[in-house]
């Protein structure tokens, strides 16, 4: 899953978004409103770490932005504002939970998870694509009746992969969803990781399932 952190203290969003990371989440960081916005309207993001107090658009103009823009990613306000006044304020204003500082990591990443679980739980539980199931709750994977272990950037690529079957998948695509604009694009991970997955999901099975467009990139198919 991939998660937008708008906070401008950069110690501290680095303090997060290395948890995050660490946790198997996809990370970008910006440090500013105005950036913030950009980000969340331009990419297709599970959750926001939203900062009030923020250069050049406070945190409140950022949410009232991307709310007025009918995005419904769910926001986590992380602040140091903890007046009665700003959290409802904050809540009321559209975010789905309010977080002051000083926090503690652990309590921020089950504030995560539980908006993270309460979203999931509103889209298509399990993932399907011809005898290939992804459950996003357990993170279980089957061919067939066979249970499937993937490493967590295996896992990540499969449901990029199962959530836009047979369409066109661009490296570029999947490097901002699955890695971070920090990957080197001139790499070839991504192909090997393609290449790792394809083994995992269809080895002793005559159906493919993940295919090379040239020049392109690749695509999953259901028939």
């Amino acid at each position: 899953m991939r998660i937008l952190v708008v906070e401008d203290e950069k110690k501290v969003a680095a303090f997060i978004a290395k948890g995050l990371r660490e946790e198997n989440y996809v990370v970008d960081v910006v440090y500013d409103g105005e950036e913030g916005v950009f980000m969340a309207l331009e990419n297709d993001y599970d959750l926001i770490v939203l900062d009030l107090m923020l250069p050049k658009l406070d945190g409140m103009e950022v949410l009232r932005r991307v709310r007025n823009n009918r995005n419904t990613v769910p926001v986590l306000i992380l602040t140091a504002k903890d007046s009665v006044d700003d959290i409802v304020a904050g809540l009321e204003g559209g975010s789905d939970d309010y977080l002051t500082k000083p926090f503690d990591f652990a309590e921020l990443l089950a504030r995560i998870r539980a908006l993270l679980r309460r979203s999931q739980d509103q889209k298509i539980t399990i993932l399907k694509v011809a005898d290939l199931t992804l459950n996003p709750l357990t993170r279980e994977v089957k061919r067939g009746d066979k249970a499937i272990e993937l490493t967590s950037k295996e896992y990540a690529l499969l449901e990029y992969f199962m959530r836009n079957v047979n369409r066109v998948l661009s490296r570029t695509l999947i490097n901002e969803h699955v890695w971070n604009y920090e990957f080197d694009p001139t790499t070839n991970v991504i192909d090997v990781y393609v290449n790792y997955l394809r083994k995992k999901i269809e080895q002793g099975h005559k159906k493919k399932l993940i295919y090379t467009v040239r020049g392109a990139g690749y695509i999953m198919k259901e028939t």
